[in-house]
């Protein structure tokens, strides 16, 4: 399936060198990624920095070693790894070291010009094109986004037949992550990128049904689909009973009678909760001891800690639900429903680079080893620092030097087509190193049913994103990852209580869920999911989406995700999305976290193992659909479905298995 706009061979035909015969092919691109053009080929004397990933030993082992840990029925569950000990074991072998550098000299590349990274992760070396270009076998040319920023990349590569299996990936090659070096005192003005700049971010194009479609997937833009979304202003003195108008009404006290847990009841020093969010997204502290003194008067002038990742800071050029929604949501429910435990606002990325700052960029500020892993971050996707730009973070980037907390929750996505699946594969394996080292992962499940963010849908002759009303399901990313926890949407029955059941919530958004196009199903998962299949086939061919029944669903788990209310620019509003159910989750695991703790266990870390192997710990959700694409989508049913996975979180039941276990 194609899933990007234009195919090398419709911009240029290039010739290649043909690779010698002990050389093999070790990655080719079939099309360009959206936005870029081929511009020219690269002056043969152009210097460039390559940099070699060599293959992570052990990563054959990586599902093992965390189902250990983490699957109830191992006798080493609960026994979390140190990070040292992940750093060791997925360090490459030196032999890797050794084949790899035998060839870079035998090749002319002498070994005063290579380098090795402190985590022995990569090779660094500078090289000519005309050196690139007879070591890899390879054509360079100089690529062009829409922006004007220019990228060194090739149509595909080769390395000797001997180290291919020592070789994850080499930059500059396909992956766009280079910056061209202007040659001795000249500078090409094309190569300076403009700035980004909220006050001046376009508005979104409109879709079908007036969903936004994005034509670049940007974490906190303005109009990003996978923001929550944003109801009507409400006179809060108006609701006299909270618990009676929850069906109309999200409040903290709604969620604590939905799902039967306690206000928090201490603050382990060894217990810890973070919410991460990117900026331009920023909290108000107005708005939050506006929402505390209604909600939870003690902690009226509470801040979380706060932990700036790569110039991330709390811009106030803008203040407006679209700035400032997301922030005040995470943080209002999250705080409240855990305190007095504090909670950790990870806030990534400056202003100029707001554009491009991802998932990435906060992993490589919580994990050191994960900034050169496999090569490095892309910054077609990727935030680079230190950033140049007017007003930019001036300092490196953030390798290391910020603690993981015990739970992260994450409610932002990108669509799993917008990235490539090398990429995809790459972070998903930190996630899953994380889980090894008892770090629970959250991420909301996305708000469109089974289009993607904004209501895309992929054309299935083009591969290009469509407006909505058909095509392919577009499934969110990193949802589709096997190792993280992926959080649908539900809502309260019009007119109901909050003892009745929940249903797949349907009122301004619609749950995200579906399956992959590029994980396969998790062993954790296959009964589940098999029986969803076997008892409740759903009416799409491989038109619609991947029917296979071998790749990964999603969601999880779910929870409430409609009608919140919020205190945002100093008004109450309601607001909905998967946004809702994730920091909502992620305070129920910490509270559980928290009675572990106190007993002298440790945190739950990965949860799916034990959350599939003991689903009637959740209440099952069996009615409400996620439509999209011109479809129904699916359906919710009894067991796991791809709507709201196993169900919502049974706070007792919940509490009851984890503290039986080790």
């Amino acid at each position: 399936m194609r899933f990007f706009l234009l195919t090398l061979g419709a911009l240029v035909a290039s010739t290649v060198a043909a690779p010698s015969s002990n050389h093999v092919i070790h990655e080719k691109r079939s099309s360009i990624p959206r936005g870029w053009r081929m511009h020219s080929k690269m002056d043969k004397t152009v210097v460039m920095p390559m940099k070699i990933g060599l293959s992570q030993s052990n990563l054959d082992k990586l599902e093992e070693y965390l189902m250990e840990v983490s699957h109830p029925a191992s006798e080493k569950y609960g026994q979390h790894w140190s990070a040292k000990q992940v750093a060791e074991t997925f360090q490459p072998a030196s032999e890797a070291f050794d084949s790899v550098t035998e060839w870079l000299t035998s090749s002319g590349i002498s070994p005063g010009r290579i380098s090795k990274s402190q985590s022995l992760g990569w090779l660094n070396f500078d090289a000519t094109v005309e050196e690139a270009e007879n070591l890899l076998k390879t054509e360079y040319h100089v690529y062009q986004h829409e922006n004007g920023q220019l990228q060194a990349a090739c149509h595909e590569y080769h390395v000797p037949e001997y180290v291919k299996g020592h070789v994850d990936f080499v930059t500059p090659t396909l992956h766009f992550d280079t910056k061209l070096r202007p040659a001795k005192d000249s500078v090409n003005p094309k190569m300076k990128r403009t700035p980004t700049n909220v006050e001046r971010s376009p508005p979104p194009k409109a879709a079908a049904a007036n969903h936004p479609i994005e034509t670049v997937a940007k974490l906190g833009a303005p109009g990003s689909g996978s923001l929550p979304k944003k109801g009507a202003e409400l006179d809060i003195f108006e609701i006299i009973d909270q618990l009676e108008t929850c069906d109309e009404f999200i409040t903290p006290n709604c969620l604590r009678a939905l799902y039967e847990f306690p206000p928090g009841f201490s603050a382990n020093p060894k217990n810890s909760y973070g919410i991460v969010e990117y900026t331009p997204q920023a909290f108000l502290q107005s708005d939050l001891d506006m929402f505390f003194a209604n909600f939870s008067k003690r902690q009226v002038q509470t801040t979380p800690t706060f932990d700036s990742i790569d110039g991330g800071f709390l811009q106030t050029i803008v203040e407006s639900f679209d700035y400032n929604g997301e922030s005040d949501l995470d943080l209002e429910y999250g705080m409240t429903l855990v305190n007095p435990q504090k909670v950790t606002l990870y806030q990534v990325g400056d202003l100029p680079e707001s554009a491009n700052t991802s998932f990435n960029n906060f992993l490589d500020a919580i994990d050191g080893s994960y900034c050169t892993f496999e090569g490095g971050d892309d910054p077609v996707f990727d935030a680079t620092y230190p950033d140049p730009l007017p007003g930019g973070y001036e300092g490196p980037e953030n390798c290391g030097g910020f603690a993981a907390t015990n739970v992260i929750s994450t409610s932002y996505s990108y669509n799993e087509a917008d990235l490539t699946p090398a990429y995809e594969r790459r972070q998903c394996q930190e996630y899953a190193k994380l889980g090894m080292q008892g770090v629970t992962i959250l991420y909301s499940s996305g708000d469109y049913g089974v289009a993607g963010n904004g209501g895309q849908c992929i054309d299935p002759a083009t591969g290009m994103y469509n407006n909505g009303t058909s095509g392919i399901f577009n499934p969110s990313f990193p949802g589709t990852c096997p190792y993280i926890t992926s959080v649908g949407a539900t809502q309260i029955k019009p007119n109901a209580s909050v003892t009745e059941p929940e249903e797949a919530c349907e009122t301004v958004i619609f749950s995200g869920g579906g399956f992959s196009n590029v994980f396969p199903m998790p062993s954790y998962q296959a009964a589940a999911v098999g029986e969803f299949f076997a008892n409740h086939p759903p009416p799409y061919g491989a038109d619609r989406y991947n029917n296979s029944m071998m790749t990964r669903g999603f969601p999880d788990v779910s929870a409430n995700g409609a009608n919140y209310i919020i205190a945002i620019d100093g008004n109450f509003s309601l607001v909905y999305g998967t946004s809702c159910s994730s920091p909502v989750t992620g305070a129920i695991i910490t509270l559980i976290n928290e009675a572990r703790i106190d007993v002298g266990k440790g945190p739950v870390g990965f949860l799916n193992p034990t959350l599939y192997a003991n689903p009637g710990t959740l209440n099952d959700i069996t009615t409400g659909g996620n439509q999209g694409c011109g479809t129904p989508g699916f359906e919710a049913t009894t067991g796991w479905d791809p709507v709201t996975g196993l169900g919502t979180p049974n706070f007792p039941k919940l509490l009851k298995l984890f503290l039986s276990m080790p």
